[in-house]
Formats: structure tokens, sequence, C-alpha cells
């Protein structure tokens, strides 16, 4: 059976899009402050959204017109074959499956941080099978935990921004805050990539959206505006606490800015961290959902084992993709530390964000019939901007982080090769 049951609502698909992200508020964006600066990031940042704003509402014309559980992957099978869609799909992998043990390696630091006997590492461990079993009860009960848990994450972040705003000071913002230069705003890229990286995750879940022509564009844009108003407000005010050298190397900046303001053993400091876990939860289950789909996506067309394609009878969600991606992100966080985590996900994201909006310009072309429940608007301006702002990051992580790049396209050289002299899988029609 490869049947996915459809049982989303528009707040579910929004909820699924902000859980997906929401935990980049939380860490790993803070790590650009090591390479920019509060100024250089925030510049970097300010890219950045302007990039997520144009390619979300190019990406939405291809995700309603093909709700496909492959996403990027179908999208380029359609428009370029076989080739493309390999390209795709694997850059799709590396993303989701390199941010999930990342998001993993902070619930554990989060945990630590709140109970100093517990390691980091089997904490992270326990998180991958915990929600990994949750995902194996089925779409709908994932759905609404993720629904639970990326309403808490928000409240959380308002709490937090409502107590720091009122310590925050232009004199730690404005502290050595473009200590590398231009330089610094293109190294900083990736970190601010993660403050949104994954959001077309949703399209992971077309094809389990109920029949509804606005569903997954409402589920998209609305995730989108959430999470730029969060990304924005929560770096300004972390910045605006104390000097950045103290936050840019750890995993859990907004417990520890607390309790800068609080004090570390104050009761209200060890409750917020607790509280964090919820916006770490909610990307980490969200995830879990895409990578997986995208796995039986891909199986189900032949260019992974057939086994990944396999749906339980009784919840029908592909149990093996789950099983197999779990195992994937544990070996990955024991070989890779965060930072490294971060920018493989993201280079897998901005060559998904390159091949979606030349899948999009190719289809406008070829099959300008098509039915579009939603298209791009002021196209071909925003498909085009949306392209070169992430040819621009592809670029700046190639130069800045050449030996991440080598092992992410040396991955991509190996899986062409082995499509080139293996059989071909037939494709099927999407």
């Amino acid at each position: 059976m490869s049947e996915l049951k459809k049982a989303l609502s528009p707040v579910h698909v929004w909820a699924i899009g902000v859980g997906l992200v929401i935990s980049g508020e939380y860490f790993g964006w803070n790590l650009g402050w090591g390479v920019a600066g509060t100024l250089g990031l925030l510049i970097a940042t300010l890219i950045i959204t302007v990039l997520y704003f144009t390619f979300i509402f190019s990406f939405t014309e291809l995700t309603t017109a093909i709700p496909n559980a492959g996403g990027p992957f179908a999208y380029a099978l359609k428009a370029f074959g076989s080739w493309g869609a390999i390209i795709a799909g694997y850059a799709t992998l590396i993303e989701f499956l390199f941010a999930t043990p990342a998001i993993a390696l902070a619930l554990g630091s989060y945990m630590h941080f709140l109970y100093p006997s517990i390691d980091v590492i089997p904490a992270a461990i326990t998180g991958y099978i915990i929600f990994t079993l949750i995902n194996l009860l089925g779409i709908q009960e994932a759905a609404w935990f993720s629904l639970i848990m990326t309403v808490l994450a928000i409240a959380e972040l308002l709490l937090f921004i409502g107590v720091a705003a009122p310590h925050f000071q232009m004199s730690n913002f404005l502290h050595n805050p473009f200590p590398f230069g231009w330089a610094g705003v293109f190294a900083a890229l990736p970190f601010a990539i993660w403050l949104f990286v994954c959001l077309e995750g949703i399209a992971m879940v077309a094809e389990e959206v109920k029949d509804e022509k606005w569903a997954l564009a409402k589920g998209y844009i609305s995730a989108l505006l959430t999470l730029a108003l969060l990304a924005l407000a929560v770096m300004i005010t972390v910045g605006g606490i104390t000097s950045w050298e103290q936050l840019s190397t750890i995993d859990y900046p907004l417990p520890e800015s607390i309790g800068l303001i609080l004090g570390q053993n104050n009761p209200l400091t060890k409750l917020f961290a607790s509280v964090g876990l919820f916006g770490l939860i909610a990307s980490f289950h969200g995830i879990i959902i895409s990578y997986s789909r995208q796995m039986f996506a891909l199986a189900r067309q032949g260019y992974l084992p057939a086994s990944l394609a396999k749906v339980s009878s009784k919840r029908q969600v592909p149990y093996v993709a789950l099983l197999v991606g779990a195992g994937l992100g544990i070996l990955a966080l024991l070989l890779l530390d965060t930072s490294k985590l971060v920018i493989l996900s993201t280079i897998g994201a901005v060559v998904v964000y390159v091949v979606s909006m030349l899948t999009l310009f190719r289809l406008r072309k070829t099959e300008p019939g098509m039915n579009r429940p939603f298209k791009a608007p002021f196209y071909p301006y925003f498909p085009a901007i949306a392209f070169a702002l992430a040819l621009l990051a592809l670029l700046a992580m190639v130069y800045f982080y050449s030996l991440l790049t080598l092992l992410f396209f040396g991955g991509l050289l190996l899986i062409l090769l082995i499509y080139r002299f293996q059989k071909k899988p037939t494709q099927s029609s999407l």
C-alpha cells in the first residue's frame, strides 16, 4: 500500500510549517555572530528574509500545482526528468536529514543546561527514538502534536521577548558589530538561512492535505510571516542583552540570556529553559515528518530502495522511511558538530531553491496550461530574485566552507554515477 491519508487543514499546515523552522529561533543563528558580529548577521538575515519571501511566494505555485509528497523532487522530475529529480531529491534529503541531528544536539544541550548530569549525546539519541515513535502513530496525530508544540513555542518566544526587551541596550548590540566587514555578511548567510530552513518541507505533506484550493498557500504564507517577525525580534533582543562574544558558540543562547538577566540559579531561568524545549521539539518533530515523506516519494518513484515506500496498513505512514531516517540522523550527530550540520543542511537548502526556481521557469514555458491554483505574484521578478539570492548564498558557501561543499557535491556526484550505471527507474505520472 502506498497511499497517504488526507487529514490536514490549513491550520495544521501553518503549524507544520512554523514547527519545521521555529527551532532556528532558539539556536544556530547565534553562531553567525562568530563570523559576522551583530550588524553583519542582521544584514545577512535581511538579505535572506527577502530570499524567502520571494521564494515561498514562487514555490507555492509548484506546491499547489503538483501536490506530491516528493516536493522539489516531484517538481524537478516533471520539468527536467530523472537527472533534475535526482539533484533536487538528494539536496532535499541532505537539507532535512542534517537539520534534524543539529536540532537533536540542541535538545541535548538544553537538557544538559537544565540537568548537568544528563549528557548531550544520549539525550539527543533519546529524542530521536521518542519522536520517531510519535510519528509512527499517524499523520493526524503527529499534526495535532505539531500544532500544540508550535503554539507553545510561539508563546514561549513572545514571553522571552517580553522579559528580555526591557533589558535591551543599544551599546551591547553595537559592540564590535561589524568585525569582519562584508566578508562576514557572506560567511553568515548559512546561519541566517537557518532561521527559515526547511520551511518548504510543507510540500512533503501536500498529499495529506484535505482538498481545499488555498490550504497550502494559506499555510505557507502565514508560516513565513510568523517566522520572519519572530526571527528579527529574537535576534535583536538577544543582541542587546550582552556582548555577542558570550553567546556566539553555544547551543542555548536564549536560556543563557535569561540567566544573565535573572541569574543562573533563578527558578524562572530553569523554567524558561524547560519551556524552551517546545520550540526544539516542534521543529524536530516536523522535520521527521518531512524527511520520511521525501524518502517515501523517492522510493515510490524507484530512486531509492522500494522498501522505503512501504506504508503501514493501519496508520498509513511510511514506517520504514521513518526508521531509516532516524538511524542516519543518529549517525550524523555522532560524527559532526552543530555548526557543520547547520552548514550542510543549508547547502542542501539553497541547491533546492536554485533547482526549484529553474523548475518554475521551465514549467511556465513548457506547460502553460497546467492547473495552477496559486500563481507566483510579480512573475518573473519574484522567482528571479529568489534564484539570484539563492545562487549568491550557494557561491558564498562554496567560498567560505569549501570542505563541506566538497562533501555535499561529492555525495551528489556519487549518486549521479550510481544512477548512470544502474537500471533506470520507471517514471510514473505525478
